[in-house]
């Protein structure tokens, strides 16, 4: 509808105002509402709505007229009515008071300040205890004997106006933690000698619910509280109310770090709920334990007996959320079982809850080994059915997840997936089981019989598919040592020379040629990996807009590298961070009008989204700051920030360390965390323990201002003295800034001020910091050819270590380098071999090696081998471990 239309709708409707019809005057307010954000000069109607608000108005006209209100108010308009808004809240009907509180629920974020002086009342509207039910009965039956043009409505009982209230309380004392945990305690105490009695002062299940969230949500964020929140939500599973149970329920499964003992009263009552008449109590009650069931498996399993008997529900989604659930807490004697009942439930159920059985499945599969048969015989035999793309993908997945982790079920799993492409309908995933086939096939010990349905995929398939066969034969043709092999693939490659798609005849072209070449075959073949990209990229622009890059060539050993599987995982991820949103909190006259001021207000962390290329963030942020920029190529930051502070000080600081060839930049990230304070010209007075570290400060880049809630950054940069040293040690560090009171509501900030400083965590530069991680495809190949001159070796005791997979993940983080091969996590509890590649500052390639055993006694006893080709590099990187 066009502006003229509505204005001249909206001021013809308001003459309606004057009518005596009840529906119609209803009518009125919601047309209003509707037209209030098309309509012009919607104000002129702000008399007849206050007017409808009186006291004297009836009760029907006063909550639609403060709801129409609401939408035409805007932050000016708001103090004239806010003495009728207070006054609403506040009224004995439950209706108008509910109007009146969702209301000023909407208007809070345009007048968050006029709002937050309602607390009072808010807090009043939840204490307040309506008549008894038999009075408001007898005036309701009363009503009927006066006049027929009055409008009476019938009691409410449903206390729905204290979850209003609830909620907008909540919202006004939010950022006060201490007020949120006195308003739990209070409202929870009220009724703890009889959680839902009806003396407490809550007496609606949804105002219930909501008090259950901010409790675990002050649980999750203060460690301090987990105890005695914990008592409140183990109480409320006693509440009388089947959705305050179940919330309460839900609420202690999702506790961070939760042991078995404190789940045990939740899965109590999720467990009565399975057998309950509700569909819905069902519904929730399996969804929550399937949910659990994913990281505390022993904990679900007393329910399994439960769980079997809604394998037969009429509802399939109750009955599909049961099967996913008992494949996660079963045992390998239950497996044969579970799969006969499957078999016959999975033509009933719609792709969606396909792909949440095969996803079971497949963590099955991998859980216990020796049933890899019967699930392999389960998913090929889907595979077979009608199904989408989503399904079909899924379980062309486990069949996958099962040849890389299972080397006994490999040639079945080939052999089935063959099958499967003879009458694929879907180009992707005839594309990655050709991949697959020409990366497995290959490796067992009959590879010819693999070859006849790859070129089968050549005759019959469109060009991309017979794109990715020739490159599948390819493989086998460089891969099996047979001769003949590579014959027989010769002449099947020559007859795709006549292929009508010139993707299909370059590809035939290249590998014919790479088929007589064996160093280019096993470059460009068998090597899987590649260069990040993004690094890549970033390194390529530096080069390119550099004063020096004539003089000297491209660098591509300082490029890192990954697996292909990395890479394409990379490209799949959904790419939602927009490095415009990223805090950088950088307001120091060096570099404002570069960065937009919005910049430092919006995001409460200072890191990058993970998900993303991290290190092109950090570097294309510090290329915004010039005196940053002129140290070149940025060659590492942290993966992750090291925090300085706790989360809850006054003013939170975390770290992240930028390593440049020359010099060390050190990017403090601050959070004013209190809203009555303003800290200006922030800086960090970074003292090394020793003055023979090998760095000398440069500059300091304060944050001008750092306003309660929005982050800054302040950088403090390093010049290392020697270049043949690494400079190595920890830093005390001291926040000095000047304090200015501010008045909380408003943000104004006094003129004067005072000089205050603030003492956090050391900083630590470590090895590890020097260190890139990259990825090869051949470490032994890498090993050998790096040789024995450039090895270090040593011996160590990691008492401390409870398991391998714990000595492998504090190595790692200790060297930061990148596992490869899969050896990142152990197959063996006992005995292990970890592989490790990086490349050091100055684009120097290093490799590890650490065969470790595992006692319960001792520990982790670790041999560790490290090669360079520099024995000092080998021996500075070993020396992490010390």
């Amino acid at each position: 509808m066009a502006t003229t239309e509505a204005t001249e709708l909206f001021f013809s409707v308001t003459k309606l105002f004057q009518s005596k019809d009840i529906a119609l005057r209803q009518m009125v307010y919601l047309v209003i509402k509707e037209l209030s954000s098309i309509a012009e000069d919607v104000i002129m109607v702000t008399s007849s709505l206050m007017k409808d608000m009186q006291p004297k108005s009836d009760v029907i006209y006063r909550a639609n007229a403060i709801r129409a209100l609401c939408k035409i108010t805007d932050a000016s308009m708001l103090p004239s009515v806010e003495r009728f808004l207070k006054a609403a809240v506040v009224d004995k009907t439950p209706s108008i008071s509910s109007a009146a509180i969702v209301s000023s629920y909407h208007l809070f974020p345009a007048g968050k300040d006029v709002i937050k002086r309602w607390a009072n009342e808010v807090h009043e509207a939840i204490n307040y205890k309506p008549a008894s039910l038999v009075s408001n009965a007898s005036s309701y039956l009363t009503s009927f004997s006066t006049s027929s043009s009055s409008y009476n409505t019938p009691p409410s009982t449903s206390n729905i106006n204290q979850y209003h209230a609830l909620g907008l309380l909540y919202l006004i004392r939010q950022h006060d933690r201490m007020a949120v945990t006195k308003l739990i305690q209070q409202l929870a105490g009220s009724s703890r000698g009889g959680f839902g009695s009806s003396s407490g002062i809550l007496r609606n299940t949804f105002a219930y619910c909501l008090l259950i969230r901010f409790a675990a949500k002050i649980l999750d964020e203060d460690p301090n509280s987990r105890q005695q929140m914990y008592d409140l939500l183990e109480g409320w599973l006693r509440h009388k109310s089947d959705i305050v149970n179940f919330e309460a329920a839900k609420a202690i499964c999702n506790i961070k770090d939760v042991t078995s003992k404190e789940l045990y009263p939740a899965i109590n009552v999720l467990q009565l709920f399975l057998s309950s008449p509700r569909f819905t109590l069902r519904f929730a009650a399996i969804r929550t334990l399937n949910k659990l069931a994913m990281t505390h498996p022993a904990a679900v399993q007393p329910c399994n007996l439960d769980m079997e008997n809604l394998i037969t529900d009429q509802n399939r989604s109750v009955a599909t959320f049961a099967i996913t659930t008992l494949l996660k807490t079963g045992n390998e004697a239950s497996v044969d079982r579970l799969m006969k009942q499957i078999t016959g439930f999975m033509s009933e159920i719609s792709d969606e809850f396909k792909v949440i059985v095969v996803d079971a499945i497949r963590s099955l599969c991998l859980k216990f080994p020796t049933k890899q048969a019967v699930m392999l015989g389960f998913l090929s035999g889907v595979l077979r059915d009608e199904g989408g793309y989503e399904f079909k993908r899924a379980v062309v997945e486990a069949i996958f997840d099962l040849v890389k982790f299972i080397p006994e079920s490999k040639e079945a799993a080939l052999a089935h997936l063959c099958e499967f492409i003879e009458d694929c309908e879907f180009t992707k995933l005839s594309v990655r089981v050709l991949h697959l086939l020409g990366v497995e096939g290959p490796k067992t010990a009959t590879p010819t019989k693999y070859i006849r349905y790859i070129y089968n995929r050549v005759i019959l398939e469109n060009s991309i598919v017979r794109a990715a066969a020739v490159s599948a034969l390819a493989k086998f043709g460089v891969s099996v040592e047979d001769p003949e092999v590579k014959k027989s693939i010769k002449v099947l490659l020559t007859r795709c020379l006549d292929d009508n798609d010139d993707e299909v005849r370059d590809r035939a072209t290249l590998y014919l040629r790479l088929l007589d070449d064996d160093d280019n075959a096993e470059k460009y073949l068998k090597d899987d990996s590649t260069y990040s990209l993004a690094a890549l990229e970033r390194q390529l622009v530096q080069y390119v807009s550099g004063s020096e890059s004539a003089e000297k060539p491209f660098d591509l050993s300082a490029i890192p590298k990954i697996s292909k599987s990395q890479a394409e995982a990379e490209n799949l991820r959904p790419r939602s961070f927009d490095l415009a949103t990223q805090t950088i909190g950088v307001s120091s006259p060096a570099v404002s009008g570069i960065i937009p001021a919005t910049i430092s207000t919006t995001s409460r962390d200072a890191t990058p989204t993970p998900g993303i290329d991290q290190q092109q963030s950090y570097a294309q942020q510090l290329d915004k700051v010039p005196e940053i920029a002129a140290f070149g190529t940025l060659f590492k930051s942290s993966i992750k920030p090291v925090e300085l502070t706790e989360s809850e000080t006054e003013y939170v600081v975390s770290c992240v360390k930028h390593v440049f060839s020359e010099n060390i930049v050190f990017q403090f990230n601050i959070n004013n965390t209190l809203n009555d304070q303003l800290l200006e010209n922030v800086s960090v007075v970074m003292q090394p323990e020793s003055d023979d570290i090998g760095l000398e400060e440069e500059f300091v880049i304060p944050a001008s201002k750092l306003a309660y809630d929005q982050p800054g950054s302040v950088y403090v940069a390093f010049k290392r003295t020697n270049l043949d040293e690494i400079p190595l040690g920890s830093f005390s560090n001291t926040l000095k800034f000047v304090v200015k009171d501010c008045d909380p509501n408003s943000g104004e900030p006094d003129e004067d001020g005072y000089e205050d400083e603030y003492l956090v965590e050391d900083v630590e530069l470590v090895t590890g910091d020097y260190v890139l991680p990259t990825y090869i495809s051949d470490f032994q190949g890498a090993w050998d050819k790096l040789g024995e001159d450039g090895q270090v070796i040593e011996t160590f005791a990691l008492t401390a270590a409870k398991s391998l997979k714990a000595a492998c993940t504090t190595l790692i983080e200790l060297l930061g380098m990148s596992a490869v091969e899969n050896t990142g996590t152990p197959q063996s509890s006992s005995v292990h071999t970890l592989l490790l590649s990086g490349i050091f500052l100055g684009g120097v390639e290093v490799l590890a090696k650490s065969r470790m055993t595992f006692a319960p006694s001792s520990g982790v006893t670790m041999e560790l081998s490290v090669r360079s080709s520099s024995q000092e590099i080998s021996r500075i990187v070993i020396s992490a471990v010390v």
